[in-house]
Protein backbone atom coordinates (compact mmCIF):
# COMPACT_ATOMS: atom_id res chain seq x y z
CA UNK A 1 0.00 0.00 0.00
CA UNK A 2 1.10 3.63 -0.73
CA UNK A 3 2.07 5.63 2.03
CA UNK A 4 0.36 8.75 2.95
CA UNK A 5 1.25 12.01 4.44
CA UNK A 6 -0.87 14.18 5.53
CA UNK A 7 -0.46 18.09 5.72
CA UNK A 8 -2.46 20.45 7.88
CA UNK A 9 -1.71 24.41 7.53
CA UNK A 10 -2.48 25.83 10.86
CA UNK A 11 -3.24 29.49 12.15
CA UNK A 12 -5.07 29.91 15.48
CA UNK A 13 -6.86 27.10 15.45
CA UNK A 14 -6.30 26.15 19.16
CA UNK A 15 -10.13 24.87 19.71
CA UNK A 16 -9.33 22.38 17.55
CA UNK A 17 -5.88 21.26 16.86
CA UNK A 18 -5.65 18.44 19.95
CA UNK A 19 -9.35 17.01 18.43
CA UNK A 20 -7.87 17.37 14.69
CA UNK A 21 -4.52 15.31 15.57
CA UNK A 22 -6.43 12.23 17.43
CA UNK A 23 -8.47 11.87 14.59
CA UNK A 24 -5.81 11.78 11.99
CA UNK A 25 -3.45 9.44 14.20
CA UNK A 26 -6.42 6.81 15.02
CA UNK A 27 -6.24 5.37 11.39
CA UNK A 28 -6.63 1.81 10.81
CA UNK A 29 -3.95 2.47 8.72
CA UNK A 30 -1.57 4.84 10.02
CA UNK A 31 -0.27 7.91 8.44
CA UNK A 32 3.95 8.24 7.46
CA UNK A 33 3.66 11.52 9.11
CA UNK A 34 1.33 13.94 10.04
CA UNK A 35 2.64 17.73 9.42
CA UNK A 36 1.08 21.00 11.04
CA UNK A 37 2.32 23.65 9.96
CA UNK A 38 2.12 26.75 11.67
CA UNK A 39 1.86 29.98 10.36
CA UNK A 40 2.41 32.88 12.92
CA UNK A 41 -0.23 31.30 15.05
CA UNK A 42 -1.08 34.20 17.96
CA UNK A 43 -2.79 31.81 20.52
CA UNK A 44 -1.92 28.58 21.64
CA UNK A 45 -2.02 26.07 18.25
CA UNK A 46 1.59 25.61 18.42
CA UNK A 47 2.17 24.36 21.92
CA UNK A 48 -1.11 22.61 21.82
CA UNK A 49 1.02 20.52 18.92
CA UNK A 50 4.44 19.96 19.99
CA UNK A 51 2.30 19.21 23.81
CA UNK A 52 0.60 16.34 22.05
CA UNK A 53 3.70 15.42 19.94
CA UNK A 54 5.55 15.11 23.62
CA UNK A 55 2.35 13.22 24.94
CA UNK A 56 2.68 11.12 21.36
CA UNK A 57 6.06 10.51 20.18
CA UNK A 58 5.14 7.21 18.71
CA UNK A 59 2.81 8.97 16.33
CA UNK A 60 5.01 10.75 13.62
CA UNK A 61 3.21 14.12 14.31
CA UNK A 62 5.94 17.10 13.10
CA UNK A 63 5.26 21.00 13.83
CA UNK A 64 6.67 22.78 11.35
CA UNK A 65 6.83 26.62 11.07
CA UNK A 66 6.13 29.13 8.01
CA UNK A 67 7.38 32.03 8.78
CA UNK A 68 8.16 34.03 5.69
CA UNK A 69 4.51 34.65 4.93
CA UNK A 70 1.37 35.09 6.49
CA UNK A 71 -1.21 33.15 4.16
CA UNK A 72 -2.87 29.78 3.59
CA UNK A 73 -1.11 28.97 0.28
CA UNK A 74 2.62 29.52 1.48
CA UNK A 75 1.85 27.68 4.33
CA UNK A 76 -0.26 24.85 2.09
CA UNK A 77 3.28 24.71 -0.02
CA UNK A 78 5.57 24.34 2.71
CA UNK A 79 3.35 21.29 4.39
CA UNK A 80 3.25 19.99 0.92
CA UNK A 81 6.90 20.66 -0.33
CA UNK A 82 8.41 18.56 2.77
CA UNK A 83 5.86 16.02 2.99
CA UNK A 84 7.65 12.62 2.48
CA UNK A 85 4.76 10.21 1.93
CA UNK A 86 3.85 8.62 -1.74
CA UNK A 87 0.46 10.63 -1.44
CA UNK A 88 0.36 13.85 0.35
CA UNK A 89 -3.15 14.25 1.86
CA UNK A 90 -4.27 17.83 2.98
CA UNK A 91 -6.79 18.98 5.49
CA UNK A 92 -8.29 22.17 7.63
CA UNK A 93 -7.17 22.33 11.04
CA UNK A 94 -10.59 22.06 12.40
CA UNK A 95 -10.87 18.93 9.99
CA UNK A 96 -11.13 15.52 11.82
CA UNK A 97 -10.58 12.34 9.93
CA UNK A 98 -12.87 9.22 9.79
CA UNK A 99 -10.87 6.50 11.29
CA UNK A 100 -10.18 4.54 7.82
CA UNK A 101 -9.43 8.01 5.78
CA UNK A 102 -5.64 6.93 5.36
CA UNK A 103 -6.59 3.29 4.69
CA UNK A 104 -8.96 4.68 2.12
CA UNK A 105 -6.88 7.22 0.24
CA UNK A 106 -3.99 4.69 -0.22
CA UNK A 107 -6.18 2.38 -1.64
CA UNK A 108 -7.95 5.21 -4.29
CA UNK A 109 -4.48 5.09 -5.85
CA UNK A 110 -3.15 2.00 -4.74
CA UNK A 111 -6.13 0.76 -7.17
CA UNK A 112 -6.00 3.15 -10.08
CA UNK A 113 -2.15 4.33 -11.28
CA UNK A 114 -3.71 7.51 -13.20
CA UNK A 115 -5.55 9.00 -10.20
CA UNK A 116 -3.57 11.95 -9.33
CA UNK A 117 -6.10 13.54 -7.04
CA UNK A 118 -8.82 12.40 -4.96
CA UNK A 119 -11.62 13.79 -2.89
CA UNK A 120 -15.08 13.12 -1.23
CA UNK A 121 -17.47 14.55 0.56
CA UNK A 122 -17.66 15.49 4.17
CA UNK A 123 -20.12 15.85 7.07
CA UNK A 124 -20.51 19.06 9.72
CA UNK A 125 -20.06 17.34 13.26
CA UNK A 126 -21.64 20.70 14.61
CA UNK A 127 -24.66 19.83 13.37
CA UNK A 128 -27.02 17.31 14.00
CA UNK A 129 -27.56 14.51 11.45
CA UNK A 130 -24.45 13.16 10.49
CA UNK A 131 -25.38 10.74 8.84
CA UNK A 132 -28.29 12.33 6.27
CA UNK A 133 -26.07 15.26 6.02
CA UNK A 134 -22.52 12.82 4.71
CA UNK A 135 -25.40 11.60 2.21
CA UNK A 136 -26.82 14.82 0.59
CA UNK A 137 -23.06 16.31 0.34
CA UNK A 138 -22.17 13.27 -1.29
CA UNK A 139 -24.79 13.58 -3.76
CA UNK A 140 -24.13 17.47 -3.96
CA UNK A 141 -20.58 17.29 -4.48
CA UNK A 142 -20.68 13.99 -7.24
CA UNK A 143 -22.53 16.16 -8.92
CA UNK A 144 -21.57 19.37 -9.30
CA UNK A 145 -18.26 19.93 -8.25
CA UNK A 146 -16.58 19.15 -11.61
CA UNK A 147 -14.93 21.08 -14.23
CA UNK A 148 -14.80 21.04 -18.05
CA UNK A 149 -15.62 17.16 -19.39
CA UNK A 150 -16.41 16.21 -15.64
CA UNK A 151 -13.26 15.95 -13.76
CA UNK A 152 -13.74 16.08 -11.00
CA UNK A 153 -12.62 19.73 -8.43
CA UNK A 154 -11.11 18.71 -5.13
CA UNK A 155 -11.92 20.04 -1.78
CA UNK A 156 -9.19 21.71 0.63
CA UNK A 157 -11.08 19.98 3.37
CA UNK A 158 -10.65 16.68 2.43
CA UNK A 159 -8.14 16.01 -1.13
CA UNK A 160 -5.54 14.31 -1.49
CA UNK A 161 -2.52 14.18 -4.44
CA UNK A 162 -0.17 11.85 -5.43
CA UNK A 163 3.52 13.35 -4.75
CA UNK A 164 4.23 13.24 -7.93
CA UNK A 165 1.72 15.24 -9.27
CA UNK A 166 2.39 17.95 -6.57
CA UNK A 167 5.94 18.26 -7.94
CA UNK A 168 4.95 18.52 -11.30
CA UNK A 169 2.48 21.55 -10.32
CA UNK A 170 4.05 23.13 -7.72
CA UNK A 171 5.44 26.00 -9.36
CA UNK A 172 2.69 26.53 -11.62
CA UNK A 173 -0.28 27.37 -9.18
CA UNK A 174 -1.55 30.44 -8.79
CA UNK A 175 0.08 32.48 -5.18
CA UNK A 176 -3.29 34.63 -5.16
CA UNK A 177 -1.86 37.10 -3.29
CA UNK A 178 -5.20 39.30 -3.27
CA UNK A 179 -6.78 36.05 -1.59
CA UNK A 180 -9.72 36.30 -3.86
CA UNK A 181 -9.87 32.10 -5.27
CA UNK A 182 -10.29 29.34 -3.45
CA UNK A 183 -6.87 27.71 -3.29
CA UNK A 184 -8.15 23.73 -4.11
CA UNK A 185 -10.16 24.69 -6.99
CA UNK A 186 -6.98 26.35 -8.42
CA UNK A 187 -4.56 23.35 -7.51
CA UNK A 188 -7.49 20.58 -9.10
CA UNK A 189 -7.62 23.28 -12.62
CA UNK A 190 -3.97 22.97 -12.90
CA UNK A 191 -3.77 19.34 -12.36
CA UNK A 192 -6.62 19.16 -15.29
CA UNK A 193 -3.98 21.59 -17.19
CA UNK A 194 -1.20 18.55 -16.91
CA UNK A 195 -3.92 16.39 -18.07
CA UNK A 196 -3.55 14.70 -14.56
CA UNK A 197 -6.96 12.32 -13.55
CA UNK A 198 -9.10 13.28 -10.45
CA UNK A 199 -11.46 11.09 -9.11
CA UNK A 200 -13.95 10.68 -6.16
CA UNK A 201 -14.23 8.74 -3.56
CA UNK A 202 -17.65 8.57 -1.47
CA UNK A 203 -15.36 6.21 1.27
CA UNK A 204 -13.25 9.11 1.25
CA UNK A 205 -14.94 10.80 4.57
CA UNK A 206 -14.00 13.91 6.79
CA UNK A 207 -16.12 15.56 9.76
CA UNK A 208 -15.83 19.52 8.76
CA UNK A 209 -17.41 22.69 10.98
CA UNK A 210 -20.28 24.53 9.46
CA UNK A 211 -18.85 27.53 11.31
CA UNK A 212 -18.45 29.23 7.59
CA UNK A 213 -22.12 29.42 7.60
CA UNK A 214 -21.77 31.30 11.03
CA UNK A 215 -20.80 34.76 8.76
CA UNK A 216 -22.47 37.42 8.09
CA UNK A 217 -23.93 37.64 4.30
CA UNK A 218 -21.36 40.46 2.82
CA UNK A 219 -18.74 37.53 4.31
CA UNK A 220 -20.35 34.73 3.03
CA UNK A 221 -21.06 36.15 -0.71
CA UNK A 222 -17.40 37.30 -0.81
CA UNK A 223 -16.19 34.22 -0.22
CA UNK A 224 -18.64 32.16 -2.75
CA UNK A 225 -17.76 34.86 -5.11
CA UNK A 226 -13.94 33.13 -5.07
CA UNK A 227 -15.82 30.32 -6.88
CA UNK A 228 -16.28 32.70 -10.32
CA UNK A 229 -12.63 34.38 -9.40
CA UNK A 230 -10.82 31.09 -9.61
CA UNK A 231 -12.54 30.47 -12.84
CA UNK A 232 -11.67 33.85 -14.41
CA UNK A 233 -8.24 33.63 -13.33
CA UNK A 234 -8.06 29.91 -15.38
CA UNK A 235 -10.37 31.19 -18.47
CA UNK A 236 -9.65 27.96 -20.46
CA UNK A 237 -12.02 26.18 -18.29
CA UNK A 238 -15.26 25.87 -17.95
CA UNK A 239 -18.04 24.37 -15.67
CA UNK A 240 -21.55 23.41 -16.44
CA UNK A 241 -23.11 23.22 -12.32
CA UNK A 242 -21.63 26.26 -10.38
CA UNK A 243 -21.43 24.47 -6.35
CA UNK A 244 -22.31 28.22 -5.14
CA UNK A 245 -26.17 28.38 -5.81
CA UNK A 246 -26.44 25.27 -3.94
CA UNK A 247 -24.60 27.01 -1.23
CA UNK A 248 -26.49 29.97 -0.98
CA UNK A 249 -30.04 27.84 -1.11
CA UNK A 250 -28.83 26.18 2.16
CA UNK A 251 -26.73 29.09 3.54
CA UNK A 252 -30.22 30.86 5.45
CA UNK A 253 -31.50 27.68 7.03
CA UNK A 254 -27.54 26.79 8.40
CA UNK A 255 -27.08 30.24 9.36
CA UNK A 256 -30.55 30.21 11.55
CA UNK A 257 -29.90 27.01 13.09
CA UNK A 258 -26.07 26.89 13.57
CA UNK A 259 -26.06 29.17 16.32
CA UNK A 260 -28.99 27.60 18.24
CA UNK A 261 -27.25 24.35 17.75
CA UNK A 262 -24.03 25.57 19.52
CA UNK A 263 -25.81 26.43 22.64
CA UNK A 264 -27.53 22.95 23.13
CA UNK A 265 -23.57 21.28 22.57
CA UNK A 266 -22.27 24.02 24.90
CA UNK A 267 -25.30 23.43 27.65
CA UNK A 268 -25.14 19.44 27.66
CA UNK A 269 -21.02 20.19 27.79
CA UNK A 270 -20.59 17.91 24.05
CA UNK A 271 -17.34 18.87 22.41
CA UNK A 272 -18.88 17.26 18.65
CA UNK A 273 -15.28 17.04 17.21
CA UNK A 274 -14.59 14.02 19.54
CA UNK A 275 -17.92 12.54 19.23
CA UNK A 276 -18.26 12.61 15.20
CA UNK A 277 -16.60 9.62 14.39
CA UNK A 278 -16.65 7.99 18.07
CA UNK A 279 -18.64 4.75 16.79
CA UNK A 280 -16.12 4.10 13.94
CA UNK A 281 -13.26 4.60 16.28
CA UNK A 282 -14.55 2.36 18.59
CA UNK A 283 -15.43 -0.70 16.17
CA UNK A 284 -11.48 0.20 14.48
CA UNK A 285 -9.85 -0.78 18.77
CA UNK A 286 -12.52 -3.37 19.16
CA UNK A 287 -11.61 -5.02 16.21
CA UNK A 288 -7.37 -4.21 17.40
CA UNK A 289 -8.43 -6.01 20.69
CA UNK A 290 -9.61 -9.18 18.66
CA UNK A 291 -6.70 -9.20 16.56
CA UNK A 292 -4.48 -9.04 19.86
CA UNK A 293 -6.98 -11.67 21.15
CA UNK A 294 -6.27 -13.83 18.41
CA UNK A 295 -2.44 -13.05 18.37
CA UNK A 296 -2.06 -14.14 21.76
CA UNK A 297 -4.01 -17.57 21.08
CA UNK A 298 -1.69 -18.72 18.70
Amino acid sequence: MLTVSIVIPAWNEEERIEDCLLNATRQSQAPKEVLVVDNHSTDATASIVQHFIDEHPDQHVKLLHQDSEQGLIPTRNYGLDRATGDILGRIDADCMLRPNWVEVVSGVFTRDPKAMGATGPVAYYDMPGKKIGLKGDNTIRRAIYRADDGQYLLYGSNMALRATAWRAIRNQVCRDKEDIMHEDVDISLHLIDQGFKTVYCKDMNVGISARRMDTSFTSFRHYMQRFKNTFDAHPQHTREQKPEHTLYAIYPILRAFYPVYQKYLESADINPAERVWIREQMELFHRRDQELGSDDDR
